[in-house]
Protein backbone atom coordinates (compact mmCIF):
# COMPACT_ATOMS: atom_id res chain seq x y z
CA UNK A 1 0.00 0.00 0.00
CA UNK A 2 3.15 2.35 1.39
CA UNK A 3 1.99 6.02 2.51
CA UNK A 4 5.26 7.43 2.84
CA UNK A 5 4.55 11.33 3.38
CA UNK A 6 8.00 13.63 3.56
CA UNK A 7 8.01 17.02 4.39
CA UNK A 8 10.75 19.11 3.57
CA UNK A 9 11.37 22.84 4.70
CA UNK A 10 7.38 23.26 4.48
CA UNK A 11 6.48 27.05 4.99
CA UNK A 12 2.79 28.17 5.04
CA UNK A 13 1.82 31.65 5.41
CA UNK A 14 -1.50 33.73 5.34
CA UNK A 15 -2.20 37.08 3.91
CA UNK A 16 -3.63 39.63 6.42
CA UNK A 17 -5.60 42.81 5.67
CA UNK A 18 -3.67 45.89 6.41
CA UNK A 19 -0.22 43.97 8.11
CA UNK A 20 2.17 41.46 7.98
CA UNK A 21 1.51 37.80 6.62
CA UNK A 22 0.42 35.55 8.95
CA UNK A 23 3.16 32.58 8.86
CA UNK A 24 1.31 28.81 10.04
CA UNK A 25 4.02 26.91 9.23
CA UNK A 26 7.90 27.84 8.91
CA UNK A 27 10.65 25.05 7.97
CA UNK A 28 8.88 21.62 9.14
CA UNK A 29 10.70 19.25 7.79
CA UNK A 30 9.53 15.54 8.92
CA UNK A 31 8.67 12.17 7.39
CA UNK A 32 5.80 9.86 8.46
CA UNK A 33 6.64 6.54 7.30
CA UNK A 34 4.14 3.96 5.77
CA UNK A 35 1.50 2.41 8.48
CA UNK A 36 2.53 4.78 11.46
CA UNK A 37 0.02 6.06 13.34
CA UNK A 38 0.79 9.54 13.93
CA UNK A 39 -1.19 12.32 16.53
CA UNK A 40 0.00 16.34 16.23
CA UNK A 41 -0.35 18.35 18.92
CA UNK A 42 0.09 21.25 20.21
CA UNK A 43 -0.99 24.94 20.83
CA UNK A 44 -4.42 25.92 19.55
CA UNK A 45 -4.14 28.05 16.07
CA UNK A 46 -0.37 26.79 15.63
CA UNK A 47 -0.97 24.95 12.21
CA UNK A 48 -1.78 21.50 13.06
CA UNK A 49 -4.97 21.74 10.79
CA UNK A 50 -3.09 23.52 8.12
CA UNK A 51 -0.38 21.01 7.96
CA UNK A 52 -3.15 18.34 7.62
CA UNK A 53 -5.28 20.12 4.54
CA UNK A 54 -1.57 20.75 2.97
CA UNK A 55 -1.42 16.85 3.01
CA UNK A 56 -4.96 16.36 2.07
CA UNK A 57 -4.42 18.77 -0.64
CA UNK A 58 -6.47 21.70 -0.11
CA UNK A 59 -3.81 24.20 0.08
CA UNK A 60 -0.70 24.93 -1.31
CA UNK A 61 2.68 25.52 0.40
CA UNK A 62 4.58 28.83 -0.40
CA UNK A 63 8.03 26.67 -0.55
CA UNK A 64 9.52 23.42 0.86
CA UNK A 65 8.36 20.30 -0.67
CA UNK A 66 5.88 17.69 -0.03
CA UNK A 67 5.69 14.33 -1.06
CA UNK A 68 3.44 10.69 -0.98
CA UNK A 69 5.82 7.79 -1.79
CA UNK A 70 7.53 10.47 -3.76
CA UNK A 71 4.89 12.03 -5.58
CA UNK A 72 4.69 15.46 -5.13
CA UNK A 73 1.00 16.57 -4.04
CA UNK A 74 -0.71 19.31 -5.70
CA UNK A 75 -4.16 18.81 -5.26
CA UNK A 76 -6.99 16.27 -3.24
CA UNK A 77 -7.12 12.62 -4.49
CA UNK A 78 -8.92 9.23 -3.26
CA UNK A 79 -5.40 8.34 -1.83
CA UNK A 80 -5.48 10.54 1.09
CA UNK A 81 -8.79 10.50 2.74
CA UNK A 82 -9.72 13.14 5.45
CA UNK A 83 -12.12 13.09 7.83
CA UNK A 84 -13.24 16.59 9.97
CA UNK A 85 -14.31 17.36 13.68
CA UNK A 86 -17.84 17.54 11.66
CA UNK A 87 -19.47 14.54 9.89
CA UNK A 88 -20.40 17.04 7.06
CA UNK A 89 -22.47 14.11 5.73
CA UNK A 90 -24.82 15.81 2.83
CA UNK A 91 -27.94 15.93 4.65
CA UNK A 92 -30.14 14.89 1.62
CA UNK A 93 -28.66 11.35 0.97
CA UNK A 94 -29.30 8.34 2.88
CA UNK A 95 -26.01 6.81 4.82
CA UNK A 96 -25.98 4.50 1.68
CA UNK A 97 -25.87 7.13 -0.55
CA UNK A 98 -23.13 9.21 1.37
CA UNK A 99 -20.71 6.27 1.62
CA UNK A 100 -20.76 5.27 -1.66
CA UNK A 101 -20.39 9.21 -2.96
CA UNK A 102 -16.70 8.73 -3.17
CA UNK A 103 -16.97 5.94 -5.63
CA UNK A 104 -19.76 7.89 -7.58
CA UNK A 105 -17.72 10.59 -7.71
CA UNK A 106 -14.84 8.59 -9.01
CA UNK A 107 -16.91 6.58 -11.56
CA UNK A 108 -16.01 3.59 -10.02
CA UNK A 109 -19.34 2.24 -8.06
CA UNK A 110 -20.65 -0.09 -10.70
CA UNK A 111 -17.83 -1.74 -10.28
CA UNK A 112 -16.95 -1.23 -6.53
CA UNK A 113 -20.25 -1.22 -5.10
CA UNK A 114 -20.36 -4.86 -3.85
CA UNK A 115 -17.65 -3.78 -1.43
CA UNK A 116 -20.09 -0.96 0.53
CA UNK A 117 -21.79 -3.70 2.62
CA UNK A 118 -18.27 -4.04 3.79
CA UNK A 119 -17.57 -0.77 5.77
CA UNK A 120 -21.34 -0.55 6.68
CA UNK A 121 -20.06 -3.68 8.57
CA UNK A 122 -16.81 -2.66 9.44
CA UNK A 123 -17.88 0.96 11.31
CA UNK A 124 -21.02 -1.11 12.54
CA UNK A 125 -23.60 0.99 10.89
CA UNK A 126 -25.35 -2.26 9.78
CA UNK A 127 -29.48 -1.97 8.93
CA UNK A 128 -28.83 1.82 9.17
CA UNK A 129 -28.01 2.11 4.77
CA UNK A 130 -31.46 4.01 4.55
CA UNK A 131 -31.41 6.28 7.35
CA UNK A 132 -30.60 9.74 7.03
CA UNK A 133 -27.77 11.71 8.40
CA UNK A 134 -30.61 13.65 11.23
CA UNK A 135 -31.88 10.39 12.20
CA UNK A 136 -27.84 9.79 13.89
CA UNK A 137 -26.02 10.30 17.12
CA UNK A 138 -22.78 12.02 17.15
CA UNK A 139 -20.94 9.10 17.04
CA UNK A 140 -22.99 6.93 14.37
CA UNK A 141 -22.67 9.95 12.01
CA UNK A 142 -18.98 10.06 12.66
CA UNK A 143 -18.78 6.79 11.92
CA UNK A 144 -20.46 7.08 8.51
CA UNK A 145 -18.38 9.92 7.86
CA UNK A 146 -15.22 7.74 8.38
CA UNK A 147 -16.94 4.70 6.09
CA UNK A 148 -17.19 7.07 3.68
CA UNK A 149 -13.50 8.16 3.36
CA UNK A 150 -12.67 4.35 3.59
CA UNK A 151 -14.51 2.79 0.77
CA UNK A 152 -11.98 4.42 -1.07
CA UNK A 153 -8.94 2.42 0.15
CA UNK A 154 -6.86 5.80 0.69
CA UNK A 155 -3.11 5.12 1.62
CA UNK A 156 -3.46 8.11 3.73
CA UNK A 157 -6.49 8.67 6.59
CA UNK A 158 -6.07 12.17 7.94
CA UNK A 159 -8.46 12.96 10.76
CA UNK A 160 -8.85 16.50 12.14
CA UNK A 161 -9.84 16.18 15.81
CA UNK A 162 -12.62 14.20 14.38
CA UNK A 163 -14.15 13.32 18.08
CA UNK A 164 -13.83 16.48 19.45
CA UNK A 165 -17.48 17.34 19.52
CA UNK A 166 -18.33 13.79 21.06
CA UNK A 167 -18.62 13.26 24.57
CA UNK A 168 -16.19 11.52 26.80
CA UNK A 169 -17.91 7.70 26.56
CA UNK A 170 -18.18 7.80 22.72
CA UNK A 171 -15.14 9.27 22.34
CA UNK A 172 -13.16 6.76 24.11
CA UNK A 173 -14.90 4.03 22.10
CA UNK A 174 -14.55 5.64 18.84
CA UNK A 175 -10.59 5.71 19.69
CA UNK A 176 -11.03 2.24 19.98
CA UNK A 177 -13.16 1.40 16.97
CA UNK A 178 -10.57 4.51 14.80
CA UNK A 179 -7.67 1.86 15.77
CA UNK A 180 -9.13 -1.10 14.80
CA UNK A 181 -9.40 -0.23 11.35
CA UNK A 182 -5.98 1.14 11.34
CA UNK A 183 -4.43 -2.20 12.82
CA UNK A 184 -7.37 -3.58 10.09
CA UNK A 185 -6.52 -1.54 6.58
CA UNK A 186 -2.70 -0.31 7.63
CA UNK A 187 -2.98 3.22 5.96
CA UNK A 188 -0.98 5.80 7.48
CA UNK A 189 -3.28 7.60 9.79
CA UNK A 190 -2.31 11.29 10.65
CA UNK A 191 -4.60 12.70 12.56
CA UNK A 192 -4.68 16.41 14.72
CA UNK A 193 -6.17 16.39 18.15
CA UNK A 194 -5.66 18.75 21.59
CA UNK A 195 -6.23 15.75 24.13
CA UNK A 196 -2.90 14.52 25.20
CA UNK A 197 -4.20 11.54 26.68
CA UNK A 198 -5.96 10.70 23.05
CA UNK A 199 -2.46 11.19 21.63
CA UNK A 200 -0.68 9.02 23.71
CA UNK A 201 -3.56 6.24 23.57
CA UNK A 202 -3.64 6.27 19.73
CA UNK A 203 -0.48 7.14 18.55
CA UNK A 204 3.09 5.37 17.49
CA UNK A 205 4.41 8.87 17.54
CA UNK A 206 3.46 12.07 18.73
CA UNK A 207 4.52 15.30 17.13
CA UNK A 208 4.25 18.32 19.37
CA UNK A 209 4.32 21.70 17.20
CA UNK A 210 5.43 24.79 18.91
CA UNK A 211 2.68 28.14 19.18
CA UNK A 212 2.88 29.73 15.86
CA UNK A 213 4.80 30.23 13.26
CA UNK A 214 4.55 26.80 14.03
CA UNK A 215 8.10 24.11 14.18
CA UNK A 216 8.29 20.89 15.20
CA UNK A 217 9.07 20.99 18.94
CA UNK A 218 9.55 17.51 19.56
CA UNK A 219 8.65 13.92 18.16
CA UNK A 220 7.99 11.46 20.66
CA UNK A 221 7.83 7.79 20.19
CA UNK A 222 5.14 5.61 22.08
CA UNK A 223 7.21 2.52 22.97
CA UNK A 224 3.91 0.79 24.17
CA UNK A 225 2.01 -2.19 23.00
CA UNK A 226 -1.69 -2.24 21.88
CA UNK A 227 -4.14 -2.09 23.68
CA UNK A 228 -2.38 0.63 26.21
CA UNK A 229 -4.01 0.82 29.75
CA UNK A 230 -5.00 5.45 30.54
CA UNK A 231 -3.63 4.43 34.33
CA UNK A 232 -0.40 2.75 33.64
CA UNK A 233 2.67 4.52 35.34
CA UNK A 234 4.51 5.12 31.92
CA UNK A 235 1.58 6.29 30.64
CA UNK A 236 0.94 8.98 33.02
CA UNK A 237 4.79 10.07 32.76
CA UNK A 238 4.83 10.27 29.34
CA UNK A 239 1.35 12.37 29.40
CA UNK A 240 3.33 14.73 32.36
CA UNK A 241 6.39 15.11 30.13
CA UNK A 242 4.18 15.83 26.89
CA UNK A 243 2.54 18.59 28.71
CA UNK A 244 5.80 19.97 30.13
CA UNK A 245 6.89 20.61 26.88
CA UNK A 246 3.44 22.37 25.32
CA UNK A 247 4.00 24.22 28.16
CA UNK A 248 7.36 25.78 27.06
CA UNK A 249 6.59 24.91 23.32
CA UNK A 250 8.43 27.82 21.72
CA UNK A 251 9.21 30.01 24.65
CA UNK A 252 13.00 29.07 24.69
Amino acid sequence: MNGLIELKKLRKTFPRNGGTDIVALDDVDITFESEEFISLIGPSGCGKSTLLRLIAGLIRQDSGSLTLDGIEITKPGYERGLVFQDPTLFPWMTVYENIAYGLRARGVYKTEKRRIPEFFKLVGLEGFEKSYPHHLSGGMAQRAALARVLVNRPKVLLLDEPLGALDAFTRMNMQDEILSIWQTHKMTTVMVTHDVDEAIYMATRIIVMSARPAKIERVIKVEKEYPRRRDDGDFLELRAEILRILHFAGKR
